[in-house]
């Protein structure tokens, strides 16, 4: 056996043989074999995280969509060796019958972070991303994870089986996996915009980096480095952590200062107001209205979701902005971020720049069946991208494009302005992902993103912009975000109730952006109130959706608790 012993400035080492790295840090010690953490011990107590196994199979895979995963080293004519780097680091070469790969491992000598860097290719082309497999957690630690605003739940719970992508599912880079006293957490680094996915199978994580698309001629993935490391208390210390992590990488404190000062304000959320006049007097008899935030849907001479970008008001909608204002509501007019109408002029500018899946090519996009009131695909047919507004189909516009945000900036100003407002709701900001077609102007779409709602932000003195879903890059522009429920858009999944007690998110983002609810909040149903209690254990500004304005002078129990919380 080849041993090597590396030395820090603490009582760090790491001791290779030919197929195993030992790790100690300053915080931990680990067993890494054949790429899999097979011991991770704190220092503090000698708690083991891991829980004994026989690691077979292999640790790396190449996920290729429509077809699985590849065993970077799997059952024939497998090799794993150690090599040594530098007097502070060492790696894993792996290789198999399809594919080989590379292991690095050292230490984050401030932090005590183990750093793992996994990378894999193939002579088959298509690969999207390298998988690392981390099997053996404890059955007694739950896992504490940005999903849908947050959630705590044992890793075999199958409600946490599939596959987050981030930032759309997966809200930031990190997994926290708490015990009794404390636990042990993985997370990433990573200020490039570099996609990723956290893959939960069999109460197994994999965590993935994505290689950008087009992946057709792609026969690799790797590059970001995952970061472990033990921890003593609640999730709230790792998440500590990374919250620091995030205000000092993306200069934070700046957003903060850049914040509405009514928006710590806000006690009171009503989402899908329609625009009777009738509710806003209804709500001022209950709530303080300058404490009231209110999502104005249905106010353009356009029906809804339709003929974006253009945000032209009805002379209704103008009456309704001015006694609003008048009264102290803060209203927000809907708008969109990426989408938009095929049938719109803008189109001819756009049209080579529309979302387009990274698996399948498909243009990405939204249409509603009005005889069933079902979602549709948007279609690939060019003939009927331009025949069905009245199904609202809607297109989506790659933010990376500087025309788009130029256009979308001057139709949203033109509205603002109209109204003499200081707030917009920009819908859709959650839908940044890896595409086919990802890089444009040299942009991921998360990237054009967060840079698209920072430019709607800066129109005219500044505006306080709310969005649709919130992570880790929206939330450095918005102010407020309408917040979805676990796999419970508009009916309650069966795991719904096991959801709450985790504002993970609001601990993470609450300082830059407040969350309101999104649907079936009348609380007319058990079900309903179900929502509105999911969202208060998440932080959410307590929120209604009514169409009366008896349901808030007459108030069912739900709907008087939230008000009840506004006024608390």
């Amino acid at each position: 056996m080849v041993v090597l012993k590396i030395h820090y400035g603490g009582p760090a080492m790491i001791t290779i043989s030919d197929h195993r790295i030992l790790a100690e840090t300053k915080s931990l010690s680990a067993i890494i074999e054949n790429g899999f953490l097979v011991s991770l011990k704190s220092k503090q107590g000698g708690e083991e995280y891991i829980q004994a196994f026989r690691p077979e199979g292999s640790a790396l895979q190449l996920f290729y969509p429509g077809h699985g995963a590849v065993d970077v080293a799997g059952p024939l004519a497998a090799t794993v060796s150690a090599h040594r780097l530098s007097s502070t680091s060492a790696q894993l070469r792996l290789s198999g019958w399809d594919a080989d790969g590379v292991m690095a491992v050292s230490e984050d000598e401030a932090t005590g972070d183990l750093l793992i860097e996994p990378s894999a290719y193939s002579s088959r082309a298509g690969a999207l991303s390298c998988r690392w497999l981390l099997p053996g957690v404890r059955p007694d630690l739950d896992l504490a994870a940005p999903f849908f605003q947050g959630v705590k739940a044992p890793l075999s719970d199958p409600m946490l089986e599939r596959r987050w992508i981030w930032p759309q599912s997966w809200e930031a880079g990190m997994a926290i996996l708490q015990g009794q006293k404390g636990g042990f957490w993985v997370h990433c680094r990573d200020d490039r915009y570099r996609y990723k996915a956290l893959n939960i199978s069999g109460g197994v994580m994999g965590f993935e980096t994505e290689s950008y698309g087009p992946i057709d001629n792609s026969l690799g993935a790797g590059g970001l480095t995952w970061r472990v490391n033990v921890f003593r208390g609640g999730w709230e210390v790792p998440a500590g952590i990374y919250r620091d992590w995030l205000w000092l990488t993306y200069a934070l404190e700046a957003q903060e200062r850049n914040r509405k000062p009514w928006m710590r304000d806000i006690r009171f959320a009503l989402s899908w107001f329609h625009g009777d006049p009738a509710i806003l007097d209804a709500i001022a008899a209950r709530v303080v209205p300058r404490r009231v935030l209110l999502h104005f849907s249905d106010w353009r001479v356009d029906p809804y979701d339709e003929n974006y970008p253009t945000f032209t008001p009805s002379e209704n909608a103008r009456a309704v902005f001015a006694k609003a204002k008048a009264m102290g509501f803060h209203l927000m007019p809907h708008c969109n971020s990426v989408d938009m109408d095929p049938t719109h002029a803008a189109y001819a500018y756009l049209r080579d720049f529309q979302y387009r899946d990274v698996q399948s090519k498909r243009l990405l996009g939204w249409g509603w069946d009005p005889e069933t009131n079902h979602v549709l695909g948007v279609p690939n047919s060019n003939h009927n991208l331009s025949q069905n507004r009245y199904r609202k189909v809607m297109i989506k516009v790659h933010p990376g494009l500087s025309m788009w945000r130029s256009i979308l900036a001057e139709n949203i100003r033109a509205a603002v302005d109209t109204l003499d407002i200081d707030t917009v709701f920009i819908d859709v900001t959650l839908c940044s992902h890896n595409l086919h077609n990802c890089l444009v102007e040299n942009m991921t779409p998360s990237e054009g993103m967060k840079k698209l709602i920072l430019q709607i932000a800066s129109l005219n003195d500044g505006l306080a912009v709310g969005g649709e879903g919130l992570n880790e890059i929206t939330m450095q522009g918005l102010s407020f975000a309408q917040a979805h429920l676990f796999e419970s858009w508009h009916n309650n999944s069966s795991g719904l109730a096991r959801t709450g007690g985790c504002a993970l998110n609001d601990f993470l983002f609450g300082r830059l952006c407040r969350t309101f609810g999104y649907s079936g909040l009348s609380g007319k149903t058990e079900a309903e109130a179900l929502r509105m209690r999911i969202h208060e254990e998440h932080g959410a500004i307590p929120t209604v959706v009514v169409r009366g304005a008896d349901e808030i002078l007459n108030p069912n129990p739900a709907v008087q608790r939230a008000i009840d919380l506004a006024n608390g």
